[in-house]
C-alpha cells in the first residue's frame, strides 16, 4: 500500500511512535530467518529463538521454485542462491538387480523449469541468516517452554527459565513444531501419513558419482544416492512404504534397526548403505507426512511454513511454501491489528499452498510405486521420457502473485500499531 493513499476499511489503525510491535519467531531454519527478514522491514522488532546451538548448515538439498523465486529476488539472495545452484545433469533408474531401467533429464519429472533453483539446504539457510543477523535478535540453543496469552500480549518462558512478553508469536519451527502443540493441541489431528518412511544420511562417494541421483527401486523399497557435485561425499536416502507409521521412528536406534530390516535382502550398493546408516552422525529419518490444519492462528500466535502447512518432500514444495508463507504472513499483518493479519494471511495464501500439498498424489506415483505392476508401468514411463522434451512446468508453483512490497523501514524499530476498537480488535 503506498503511504500517501487513505487506509482502507479493513487496515484502519492509529499508529504511536513509541515502540515497534514484538515479535517472536520460533526456528530458524528457513521459514523463521524469511519471515523475520520481512517483518523488521515492516517496523517489527524480530526476537528467533532456535533450539539447536547453532545454525544448522547440513540437509539434503532442497528446491525453490515459481513464486519462490521472486520472494529470493525481492530479500537480494538471488544472485548468491543462483552461484550455489546445483546442476544436475541426470538421474538414472536401476532395476532390483542393480541394472539401468533409464536415465532422464531431471526436469522431465520435477515439474520445474531450467529457471529453478536446487541448492544445498545449508547455503540458503545461510544466506537467509546472513540477510537478517544485524537487525533480528537470535537465542540459540533455547526454546519456548510455555506461551501464555494475556491482555497485554503473549507472556513466554524459555527453556532456560527467562520469561518476556511479546506482541505476536510465531511458530516457524516445523513438521513437529513445539508452538503448534502448545497452543493448538496434539500433532495427531493435524497429521497426514502419507504411508512412506525415509532415512537420509551423508556417506563416501564410492561409485564417483557427480552431479547425478542414482535411485534403486523395487514394489515399495527405493534406496537413491544423490551427488550434488563431484566430491568425496553423497546423500543417501533409504524409503519404503509401510500400511501405517511405525512407533517411535524419529528415534534414531530404532529406525536404524527398522531400515535394516526392511532392506536386508537388498541388493546393488545398499548393503553399504546400511553400513554406514548405522555410522552415520547426520542421520535424519522420519514418517512422509503432511501437516492440514483447519486454522493457521489462534489469537496472538500464528504458524508458517511446515508447522502450518508440511507438504511433504514428495511434493518438493517445502521449501517454496516456507517462503512465500513468510513473505504473505509479514506482509499480511503489517498496518494491521493480529485479528485482521492473520485472517488476511489464511485468506491470502491457503490456497496456493493446497494445490502444492495436493501434488502428492504425482510424486509418490513416480518415485516410490508399491507395486510391482505400477512399478514397471513407472518404469514404461520413464523410458518414454528419455527421448522426449522436459515437461512444462507446475503450474501450482506459480499459482500465487506476490502483492507489491509495502512501506520498508530503515531500522527494525518502528511505530508500533495499535487496533481501532471494534469488531475483531
Amino acid at each position: 500500500m503506498n503511504p500517501t493513499d487513505p487506509p482502507s476499511p479493513s487496515r484502519t489503525t492509529r499508529t504511536r511512535a513509541t515502540r515497534p510491535r514484538t515479535v517472536l519467531v520460533s526456528g530458524a531454519s528457513i521459514a523463521g530467518p524469511a519471515l523475520a527478514y520481512w517483518l523488521t522491514r515492516r517496523g517489527c522488532a524480530v526476537t528467533v529463538v532456535e533450539k539447536a546451538g547453532a545454525l544448522r548448515s547440513g540437509g539434503y538439498p532442497i528446491d525453490v521454485r515459481g513464486t519462490a523465486l521472486e520472494v529470493v529476488r525481492r530479500m537480494g539472495i538471488l544472485p548468491r542462491l543462483r552461484e550455489a545452484h546445483i546442476a544436475l545433469r541426470r538421474l538414472t533408474f536401476l532395476d532390483a538387480h542393480g541394472d539401468e531401467v533409464a536415465a532422464v533429464a531431471p526436469h522431465a519429472l520435477s515439474g520445474g523449469t531450467a529457471g529453478d533453483l536446487e541448492v544445498p539446504r545449508g547455503d540458503l539457510t545461510r544466506a537467509l541468516y546472513e540477510a537478517v543477523r544485524d537487525d533480528v535478535e537470535f537465542l540459540f540453543h533455547n526454546s519456548i517452554a510455555t506461551i501464555d496469552p494475556s491482555d497485554h500480549g503473549v507472556d513466554v518462558t524459555f527453556r532456560g527459565g527467562a520469561t518476556r512478553t511479546f506482541d505476536l508469536v510465531i511458530g516457524a519451527d516445523g513438521l513437529h513444531s513445539r508452538t503448534r502443540g502448545l497452543v493448538f493441541g496434539p500433532e495427531a489431528q493435524f497429521h497426514r501419513y502419507l504411508g512412506y518412511c525415509f532415512a537420509g544420511f551423508t556417506m563416501r562417494n564410492t561409485l564417483g558419482l557427480s552431479h547425478e541421483v542414482v535411485l534403486w527401486n523395487t514394489p515399495g523399497r527405493c534406496a537413491a544416492l544423490y551427488a550434488a557435485g563431484d566430491g568425496d561425499e553423497v546423500h543417501a536416502l533409504l524409503t519404503f512404504a509401510r500400511r501405517t507409521p511405525p512407533g517411535a521412528f524419529r528415534d534414531p536406534q530404532a529406525s536404524r534397526e527398522l531400515v535394516a530390516e526392511v532392506f536386508a535382502d537388498a541388493g546393488w550398493e545398499v548393503p553399504g548403505m546400511i553400513t554406514a546408516l548405522y555410522g552415520a552422525d547426520d542421520l535424519f529419518s522420519d514418517t512422509v507426512s503432511q501437516i492440514r490444519m483447519p486454522r493457521w492462528s489462534s489469537g496472538r500466535v500464528a504458524l508458517v511454513g511446515d508447522a502450518a502447512y508440511a507438504p511433504s518432500f514428495l511434493t518438493g514444495q517445502g521449501t517454496s511454501l516456507a517462503l512465500v508463507g513468510a513473505y504473505m504472513l509479514a506482509d499480511c499483518v503489517a498496518g494491521r491489528d493480529h485479528t485482521a493479519g492473520f485472517a488476511a494471511y489464511e485468506q491470502a495464501t491457503r490456497t496456493f499452498v493446497t494445490l502444492n500439498q495436493d501434488l502428492v498424489g504425482e510424486g509418490d506415483a513416480a518415485l516410490f510405486p508399491t507395486t510391482a505392476g505400477a512399478l514397471e508401468r513407472r518404469n514404461a514411463m520413464l523410458r518414454g521420457l528419455s527421448s522426449l522434451p522436459p515437461t512444462e512446468a507446475e503450474p501450482a508453483h506459480s499459482a500465487l502473485t506476490l502483492p507489491a512490497v509495502g512501506p520498508v523501514s530503515g531500522s527494525p524499530v518502528g511505530p508500533v500499531v495499535e487496533p481501532v476498537a471494534g469488531p475483531g480488535a
